[in-house]
């Protein structure tokens, strides 16, 4: 009697749907809301993830997309979704010093110590202690 299939094979992309997906990436990066805005209505997850365990929303963060980044969180982006390297949207945004960025994950429920650092230690260690006052607002209050 054969051994049953313990791996299931897993479904094939195009080398066209695996150009699209990396266009959506693109789109996160470069701030292209409307073509992103198209693909989620259309059902592409908010938390669709690359090879690196990069979300849209990391790479939006990271890459400064202001808009991008409120629209996947309208869209129901996780914040606390962690990349292979151990880095959230709220650690990008806080290494790259935006503000306007960090508040709004904050004020979305990011968590400040998900993922390999908290990010008010890397506010500290990569020169942007102007968020630390915005970070600690958001710091739970002891009871």
């Amino acid at each position: 009697m054969p051994a049953p299939e313990s791996n299931a094979q897993q479904p094939q992309l195009s080398d066209e749907e695996i150009a699209y997906v990396n266009s959506l990436f693109d789109a996160a990066r470069e701030g292209k809301n409307d073509y992103l805005r198209e693909a989620l209505q259309a059902g592409v997850p908010a938390n669709l993830t690359n090879g690196k365990g990069d979300t849209l929303l990391n790479l939006a963060a990271y890459q400064e997309q202001e808009e991008t980044v409120f629209m996947l969180l309208e869209h129901g982006a996780d914040t606390e979704r962690v990349s292979d390297v151990g880095f959230t949207a709220l650690v990008c945004a806080v290494f790259r010093g935006n503000e306007p960025i960090t508040r709004k994950l904050l004020e979305a429920g990011a968590g400040q110590a998900t993922g390999n650092q908290h990010a008010q230690d890397v506010a500290k260690v990569f020169g942007q202690e102007h968020l630390l006052p915005v970070l600690q607002e958001f710091e739970p209050r002891e009871s």
